[in-house]
């Protein structure tokens, strides 16, 4: 079984979350400053909201994150060092793993998620119905 394939797969997984939560949130307010409706289609908000509404969940309540729980698991079944193998688990582990105290990241999170609410406010999805 290719563990270490799949852990490094699940690494560029979750730091592509990462880029759709903070990349989503640009997003929304670059495309409603230059027109561009999709920035706001229903499902596109939820998710982004979703997605930070876990981020922030799981951080005050303690939780790992799964997909760092899997890629865990992963790398230890390959009998791989925790980040110390190749070019992908290098420089994107680098990227998206950092220290810091755990009230430290529940609160960055907690801001950036009144950020995405505050974004929700002024610029509202669309419901998705059109008008008669």
């Amino acid at each position: 079984m290719p563990y270490q394939w799949l852990a490094d797969a699940v690494l560029v997984l979750h730091f592509g979350i990462v880029v759709f939560v903070v990349g989503g949130l640009v997003l929304i307010v670059a495309g409603n400053l230059r027109g561009w409706r999709w920035v706001n289609a229903g499902w596109f908000r939820l998710a982004h909201l979703a997605a930070i509404g876990v981020v922030v969940a799981q951080a005050w309540l303690g939780i790992t994150c799964p997909l760092t729980t899997l890629e865990m698991w992963l790398r230890a079944q390959a009998g791989a060092p925790i980040y110390g193998g190749s070019f992908i688990e290098h420089w994107v582990a680098r990227l998206l793993y950092y220290e810091g105290p755990p009230w430290a990241f529940a609160l960055a999170y907690s801001l950036f998620a009144l950020a995405v609410v505050a974004v929700w406010w002024r610029y509202p999805p669309e419901s998705g119905r059109r008008p008669r």
